[in-house]
């Protein structure tokens, strides 16, 4: 253990960590995120099943039918993320915000985020069907193929033809990249939602001779007036005056140079990754810092992965870092890989508590759970075992990285659950590509021989110590 200004230094460190990871915007972000991680999850497993294990066996329309199946999953789940992910933001804002009507902050943050949406969507036009007599009830229809529109209107064949279609809602927008739309809608309307609930004169209380519901609904009544129309005021100007809505304006000033810095390499990642590791060495949980700075772009990363696999589109270059490489390479056992550790105990190791310890571990382990592993081994300020748990994520991280990149391994397009073992979690991320179990197995050999030397280093420190301790006694 650090002491004097060291000590003092990693102490302070740890105040101004954890007050970030509990600042009440990120953190309620992070909830948010945790909450709908289930269907994503779902989601990957449909894409990964209508992707990999129908097409073995089915072939034409039976194929088409049996992806029916999974096509349902994704259109409920990824192209719904947006919606989903703004409301459950709301509400955990809301929880974390201490305000009594949690329920309502989800309806005002849905509601504002499908007031943000353009009213009308441009869509290419491939076919145009028409009745053959306009004045006619049930009258025979005509199709006119794209071929002959193009004709019709004296343009190229190979031209766009769109046309603006109101009354409906585009896909482009509920789903995957609609997300950062969603979270910044959230929170800002839940923020001025509740600071206009707070004003007392705006209250209606009907008394307490009605039902609670009805009773909570009308006292929140004005303030929800007042945002919705708010977002709706904002959404007029932009359309008004210059000819654009908010969900243009943040895919390219907010969602775009976010992606941009987690791609511009590995190292926003390996940056962010290494203070949590180094964090959760002193005791805080690295999601502290992980779990709001990196994990939320990440994940919005691998939902459009899944989203373009799912239609059978290649992944861009510009998606191949995202949380699946973290969860699948870099995590292997938990934060720090500490499943090599493990491995090394039981190979290696002649200390009867650190085999102890690893007995009770190595189950957890498998599933990626290395709690008692950190606290038990120990790890927490283990100053020797501290270098691999913090190194190692990040060798992992940028290798994994790189042999993507050298198309050597597939990019992650499935968010597989974070419990899945080691070999399995890199097959099914990958959309079953061997060569990426092969990498995850050579990581483990890797990391055993990293994580030896140091585990010996640990063992010797331990053994002194306890000879101190019975010689002073």
């Amino acid at each position: 253990m650090a002491s004097g200004k060291g000590q003092a230094f990693l102490d302070k460190f740890a105040e101004v960590s954890a007050k970030i990871g509990n600042q009440v915007h990120l953190r309620s972000l992070r909830d948010g995120f945790a909450t709908i991680m289930p269907i994503y999850i779902l989601a990957g497993i449909a894409v990964l099943i209508n992707n990999v294990v129908f097409p073995l066996f089915l072939t034409g329309d039976g194929l088409a039918a049996a992806q029916y199946w999974g096509n349902a999953i994704t259109q409920g789940t990824l192209s719904f993320a947006a919606i989903l992910l703004c409301g459950v933001i709301g509400y955990c804002f809301a929880q974390n915000k201490r305000f009594g009507n949690a329920i309502a902050c989800l309806v005002v943050s849905v509601c504002c985020l499908v007031i943000m949406f353009p009213q009308a969507v441009n869509t290419a036009v491939s076919n145009l069907t028409y009745a053959v007599s306009a004045g006619e009830t049930g009258a025979a229809t005509q199709t006119l193929e794209a071929v002959d529109i193009a004709s019709t209107l004296g343009i190229a064949e190979d031209a766009s033809v769109t046309t603006a279609a109101t009354g409906v809602i585009s896909t482009t927008n509920t789903g995957a990249n609609g997300l950062f739309a969603g979270i910044i809608v959230s929170l800002v309307a839940t923020t001025i939602f509740i600071k206009i609930s707070s004003v007392e004169k705006l209250k209606i209380n009907l008394g307490e001779g009605v039902p609670p519901a009805v009773g909570k609904s009308f006292n929140v009544m004005i303030p929800l007036l007042f945002t919705l129309s708010i977002f709706a005021l904002v959404a007029a100007l932009l359309h008004g005056i210059w000819g654009t809505n908010l969900m243009d304006i943040i895919a390219t000033c907010v969602s775009a140079p976010l992606k941009d810095v987690m791609n511009a390499g590995p190292l926003a990642v390996i940056v962010i990754y290494t203070v949590a590791n180094l964090l959760f060495c002193l005791g805080i949980h690295q999601s502290t810092i992980s779990g709001v700075l990196a994990e939320p772009i990440l994940t919005v990363l691998i939902v459009e992965n899944m989203a373009f696999y799912a239609a059978g589109e290649a992944i861009p270059a510009d998606h191949y870092m995202n949380m699946q490489i973290v969860n699948s390479f870099a995590l292997i056992g938990g934060s720090g890989c500490t499943f090599m550790l493990l491995l090394d105990t039981f190979l290696f190791s002649k200390n009867k508590a650190s085999r102890d310890i690893a007995k009770l571990s190595i189950l957890p382990g498998i599933f990626n759970i290395n709690e008692p592993v950190i606290y038990g081994y120990p790890i927490v300020y283990n100053v020797a075992l501290m270098v691999p748990f913090v190194i190692l994520p990040d060798i992992f991280i940028a290798v994994t990285y790189g042999l993507t990149c050298m198309g050597w391994i597939s990019p992650c397009v499935v968010q597989a659950p974070w419990t899945t073992p080691p070999v399995l979690s890199a097959l099914f991320s990958t959309g079953m590509d061997w060569r990426a179990a092969i990498w995850q197995v050579i990581e483990i050999a890797i990391g055993m021989a990293v994580w030896l030397p140091f585990m010996k280093v640990s063992e010797r420190a331990q053994a002194k110590q306890l000879e101190e301790m019975q010689n002073a006694a």
